[in-house]
C-alpha cells in the first residue's frame, strides 16, 4: 500500500442488538448488586473492591495504553488507538462503582476502626497513611488526575479529526510525559489503599507493580476483544491485517511473563525471610479450599495463558487471540478474587450469585457506552498523521 492510498473508513452504527445486550448484562448485574447489599452487605462489599479494582485497571491501563503510544510514536496501534481512547471514558464510571465502597469502609478495612487502631501498636504507627480523611483526599485525588488527562487527551485526539493539526499530537506527547509517572504513583497507591490495606498488617514493597502488571493485561485484553471483533466486522479501516494482531497478542504473552515474575519475586523473597508479619498472608491463603484456589491461580493465571500465545501463530490468529484475552480477563478476576476475598471468608472459597453482579454491571456498562460513543465520535483517529503508517504497518 503506497503513501498515497487514500484511507478507507466508512462510519457504521452498532447493530441494536449490542445495545439490547449491554442493557441486559446491566439491568442484571445492578439487580444483582442491589440485592447483594440487602442480603450481606458485607459480602457485597468485598465484591466492590473487586470491581472497582476490575474497571480501574480497564481504564487506567487503556489510558496508559495511550499514552505509551503517544511517548513511543508507534504506528501500529494508531488505527485502533480510539477503542483505547473510548475505553478511558470509563473513568466516568470509577465514582459511581466507588460510592458504595466509601458507605462500607467500616465493613471492609479494620483500619478505619480507632478502637483497633488504638490497641494495635502496627496499626497506630500507620495510622498518619491509613486514616478516612487522608484516605479520602487520595481517592478523589487520583480520579481527578485520570479525568483530567483523559479529558484532555481525548479531545486533543477527536480534535484532530476535524483539523488535521499536527500540533495536537505534539501537545498529547507532552501530556502523555506528564501523565506516565502519575500513572505509577497513583496506580501503585491504589493497590496500596484498596487491596493491600484489607490486611493492614501485611505489607510488600512490589504489591504495586504486581496490580501494574495485571492491570496493564486487563486493558491489552479488553482492547483486543473489541479490536478484532469490530474489524472482522468492518467498523475499523481497511487494510488491518494479522500483523496488527500480533502486537496486541505479543504483548499479552510477555506481560503473562512479566506477571508471572513479579508474583513469583513476592512470593520468594517473602518465603526465603520468613518473616511471621509477611508469610501469615500467604499462609491464609493455604488454609482450607484456598489452597486448591491458589494452585489455580499459577495455572489460569500463568499456565493457560503462557502455552495459548506461546507461539507466533497463535499470536496472530483472530480467534485464539480473542479466546486468549477472555481469558486473561477472567484471570485477572481470578486474581483480584484471590487478593480480596480471603479476607472475608478465611475458612475457605465462597462464591454464588453475589460475585457475578460487578462484573455483569461493568460489562454492560462498557458495551452501552461503547455503543453510545460511536454514534457521536469517530472509532478511528481519522486526523492523526501517523494512520497511514500504521495501516501500511507490516512485521
Amino acid at each position: 500500500m503506497s503513501s498515497e492510498t487514500k484511507i478507507e473508513f466508512q462510519k457504521k452504527e452498532f447493530s441494536p442488538k449490542v445495545k439490547s445486550i449491554g442493557l441486559i448484562l446491566f439491568i442484571i448485574g445492578l439487580v444483582l448488586i442491589s440485592a447483594g447489599y440487602f442480603v450481606s452487605p458485607a459480602r457485597m462489599a468485598y465484591n466492590n473492591i473487586i470491581g472497582l479494582t476490575f474497571i480501574i485497571s480497564i481504564v487506567v491501563g487503556s489510558l496508559f495504553f495511550v499514552s505509551i503510544e503517544y511517548l513511543s510514536g508507534a504506528v501500529w496501534s494508531t488505527p485502533f488507538r480510539r477503542i483505547a481512547e473510548f475505553f478511558t471514558y470509563g473513568v466516568y464510571l470509577i465514582p459511581v462503582i466507588l460510592i458504595p465502597v466509601l458507605f462500607n469502609l467500616h465493613d471492609i478495612f479494620h483500619w478505619t476502626h480507632p478502637e483497633v487502631v488504638n490497641s494495635n501498636k502496627i496499626l497506630k504507627e500507620k495510622a498518619p497513611y491509613l486514616n478516612i480523611n487522608f484516605f479520602l483526599i487520595r481517592v478523589i485525588g487520583f480520579i481527578i488526575i485520570w479525568i483530567l488527562f483523559q479529558k484532555l487527551i481525548s479531545r486533543n485526539s477527536e480534535k484532530q479529526d476535524l483539523t488535521k493539526e499536527q500540533s495536537l499530537t505534539s501537545r498529547n506527547v507532552k501530556l502523555s510525559a506528564i501523565f506516565i509517572p502519575l500513572f505509577a504513583i497513583t496506580l501503585s497507591f491504589t493497590a496500596i489503599d484498596f487491596l493491600m490495606s484489607l490486611e493492614p498488617h501485611w505489607f510488600s514493597t512490589i504489591f504495586g507493580v504486581y496490580y501494574f502488571s495485571g492491570t496493564v493485561l486487563a486493558s491489552l485484553a479488553a482492547i483486543t476483544i473489541v479490536v478484532i471483533y469490530l474489524n472482522e466486522n468492518g467498523y475499523l479501516v481497511k487494510g488491518l491485517s494479522q500483523d496488527h494482531y500480533y502486537s496486541l497478542g505479543a504483548l499479552m504473552f510477555a506481560f503473562t511473563n512479566f506477571w508471572a515474575y513479579i508474583a513469583f519475586s513476592q512470593f520468594l523473597l517473602i518465603w526465603y525471610a520468613n518473616l511471621p508479619e509477611e508469610t501469615f498472608w500467604f499462609l491464609q491463603r493455604w488454609e482450607g479450599s484456598w489452597m486448591i484456589y491458589s494452585i489455580g491461580l499459577i495455572i489460569v493465571r500463568f499456565v493457560i495463558p503462557y502455552f495459548g500465545l506461546l507461539t507466533q501463530p497463535s499470536k496472530m490468529d483472530p480467534k485464539r487471540l480473542k479466546i486468549m484475552a477472555g481469558w486473561i480477563l477472567f484471570a485477572h478476576l481470578y486474581d483480584l478474587y484471590f487478593l480480596v476475598m480471603p479476607n472475608y471468608s478465611r475458612g475457605g472459597v465462597v462464591f454464588s450469585w453475589f460475585e457475578l453482579g460487578f462484573p455483569l454491571f461493568i460489562i454492560g456498562s462498557f458495551i452501552l457506552m461503547l455503543f453510545e460513543l460511536n454514534k457521536r465520535k469517530n472509532i478511528v483517529a481519522i486526523g492523526d498523521p501517523k494512520l497511514k503508517r500504521g495501516i501500511d504497518f507490516r512485521l
